[in-house]
């Protein structure tokens, strides 16, 4: 695939940091690499972890914090350091940065939404490199799994990236932790419509051998079903190049063919989430070749809701399945009426 317009490169913590410091040679490598690509026309987003490590090391923190007020203390210490340190060495490369904290919560609302994705737009529109982090001091759970990934997932989608690269200190993504597991094998690409993805998808949801690339494998998910492809990669000097030459180097992971329409990713990874329903093996195959859910493949109400409300599907093994907004109320729905409790078009298989 030909990259004409933008990237977002996502920046995890053990490569930014190294023996506990800032890795000055990691980010000027990084400015090398921006600035090629600046020269053949490709503008580059950058998501980046590293601020709570930064400061929890400034505040001599014996190890990272995992309580939500001291992590919070340590990102607002360790952000000035790492933002300094990117716009220094940036200007020695004669590129402008501008510093964007955002929380992941920018699906949920309209407005919100459409505010960021023009600030973005706008940096890039006048040759500055938007570097982002979580902003951690209003984040809740999020900040808790330190989860920069899926955040950089929603900087591609709203920017409508053409690839975004996912930065890790291992060779690519395995089939199992390669750290726990001698015969783990490295994947070289992946087809977003493929058994082995729902696998790795379902590894990831229940925490299971993932070795920390559960987060990363949700991101791709999330941009895959944008249209974009992910690629997850160890860090070169030529790394960010090869992904756009289309070397092979890391795991790529291939976007759906279909591309989701904007309100059904909201309803994915937006929507807040109210009521859980059990639906049987025939409800299953309905949803999943297009159709409405209907109240007679309902087995089980597990958490009630009301209508308009973000409902949670899982099949009769308790797997999650999909995520719709429902048409009626718990309390309405009857296997004797066959009656349409989230339509087709508020409804996405995930």
């Amino acid at each position: 695939m030909k990259i004409k317009k933008n990237i977002v490169i996502k920046i995890g913590t053990t490569s930014i940091i190294k023996d506990g410091l800032l890795n000055k040679q990691f980010i000027d490598s990084l400015a090398r690499s921006v600035k090629l690509l600046k020269s053949q026309g490709v503008k580059t987003l950058i998501v980046t972890s590293g601020a709570v490590q930064l400061g929890a090391n400034e505040l001599k923190f014996q190890k990272r914090p995992t309580n939500l007020k001291s992590l919070q203390v340590a990102s607002s210490v360790g952000q000035i350091e790492l933002i300094n340190s990117f716009k220094s060495i940036f200007n020695n490369h004669n590129l402008k940065i501008g510093q964007v904290l955002m929380s992941k919560n920018v699906l949920e609302d309209r407005f919100q939404f459409v505010n960021t994705t023009e600030a973005l737009n706008e940096l890039l529109n006048q040759d500055i490199i938007p570097v982002i982090n979580e902003n951690d001091i209003v984040a809740t759970e999020e900040l808790k799994f330190g989860d920069n990934d899926r955040l950089s997932a929603i900087v591609a989608i709203i920017t409508k990236a053409d690839k975004l690269i996912i930065v890790t200190d291992q060779e690519g993504l395995f089939n199992a932790d390669p750290t726990s597991t001698k015969d783990a094998q490295k994947i070289d690409y992946i087809e977003f419509d493929s058994e082995e993805l729902r696998n790795l998808i379902e590894k990831s949801s229940s925490g299971r051998g993932m070795g920390g690339f559960s987060t990363k494998i949700m991101a791709a998910q999330m941009a895959g079903f944008s249209g974009i492809p992910t690629q997850i990669i160890p860090w070169t000097d030529e790394a960010v190049l090869d992904c756009i030459n289309e070397v092979e180097i890391g795991t790529l992971i291939k976007p759906s063919i279909k591309k989701v329409k904007l309100k059904k990713l909201w309803i994915a990874y937006g929507l807040p989430v109210i009521g859980k329903i059990i639906i049987d093996s025939g409800a299953v195959e309905a949803i999943s070749s297009d159709a409405s859910l209907l109240s007679i493949g309902i087995k089980e109400i597990i958490k009630n809701f009301d209508n308009n409300e973000g409902v949670e599907i899982f099949d009769d093994q308790n797997n999650l399945i999909a995520k719709g907004i429902s048409k009626i109320h718990s309390s309405d729905i009857s296997n004797k009426n066959n009656e349409i409790v989230i339509h087709k078009d508020n409804l996405l298989i995930l």
